[in-house]
């Protein structure tokens, strides 16, 4: 019997275009590549400079071309100005995982960034990662930026630990918390020049464990001239980075005030738990403050658990 004879097995189907106005961005600290559909520019790739006159002249340029959507990879925070300039003139912009695009089959190694953008958007390839409402998004920078903040004042804390384990001085071993009431009444009585153990042990609050007798028995050491010179330069740096820690706070304070209030924590508010009560992470009362600030805006009670 005669073998039916078959077409091309290799041969391709080009994936419909679904989103004919789109246009692809390769992002960097410096320079930006675009790439617009070959029809709409005798030069479909452009590359822009990343000063924000520059900025303005790409959108002018996508707007020329008729570019109504665009697809950029999540690079850094370089992505943040060109997609405010870009939102603010009405493009509705793919703000992508750089993993998703690279992860696409078939990508030739001829074709640009922006370029494979381009292609992958214009059919549809391509899911835009979740971006929250703009008041969301400044709420959410302070809350990063608080963290660093948080960061940077542990680093002076371990620096002045440091400088009290140069000095042989094991108070930060004798009581949990050195940046507490008794940890830091004692290092400013050091730093104002008193060495006597007794009188410095006497500044313990009643709630510290440890007795003065131990606490005087660590503050013996070599109180030496450089340690007590790096000694106090970190507790200021400290003190700066917590001054600064709450003004952050303040401004994030201001910001969630204006977000929309979706219920009364007064009215509908469960009872908090004793876990909420006794936060050992933060104080107590703060941590009951911010229960409550977010049931008002979530109108869900995050310290409750629930599958």
């Amino acid at each position: 019997m005669p073998r039916k004879r078959l077409g091309k097995k290799n041969k391709r189907v080009a994936p419909p275009i679904l989103n004919p106005d789109a246009a692809g961005i390769d992002i960097g600290a410096t320079e930006i590549y675009v790439a617009v559909p070959a029809d709409r520019d005798p030069e479909p790739i452009r590359m822009f400079a990343t000063f924000t006159e520059d900025l303005n002249h790409l959108a002018d340029w996508l707007q020329q071309c008729g570019v109504r959507t665009v697809a950029m990879e999540s690079t850094g925070v370089y992505w943040i100005p060109l997609m405010q300039i870009l939102e603010v003139r009405g493009l509705e912009v793919y703000l992508v995982n750089a993993k998703h695009a690279k992860n696409v089959p078939g990508r030739r190694t001829d074709v640009s960034d922006c370029q494979w953008l381009q292609y992958l958007h214009s059919v549809g390839l391509l899911r835009a990662s979740f971006r929250p409402a703009p008041d969301v998004c400044a709420i959410r920078s302070l809350l990063r930026h608080r963290n660093s903040l948080v960061e940077m004042a542990t680093s002076h804390v371990q620096h002045m630990q440091k400088a009290l384990d140069q000095m042989n001085l094991q108070i930060h071993h004798v009581i949990s918390d050195i940046t507490g009431t008794t940890g830091l009444a004692i290092i400013d009585a050091i730093l104002a020049g008193n060495r006597d153990g007794q009188a410095l042990a006497a500044l313990r609050d009643p709630r510290i464990r440890a007795s003065q007798d131990t606490i005087a028995k660590s503050l013996v050491g070599d109180y030496r001239r450089e340690h007590l010179f790096t000694l106090r330069q970190s507790v200021d740096l400290y003190r700066e980075y917590q001054r600064q820690i709450a003004a952050c706070e303040e401004e994030i304070q201001r910001l969630m005030k204006g977000l929309e209030t979706k219920a009364d924590p007064a009215v509908s508010l469960p009872p908090a738990k004793d876990s909420v009560k006794k936060c050992k992470v933060m104080v107590p009362a703060k941590a009951m403050a911010l229960r409550e600030e977010a049931y008002r805006i979530l109108a869900v009670d995050l310290t409750t658990n629930r599958n």
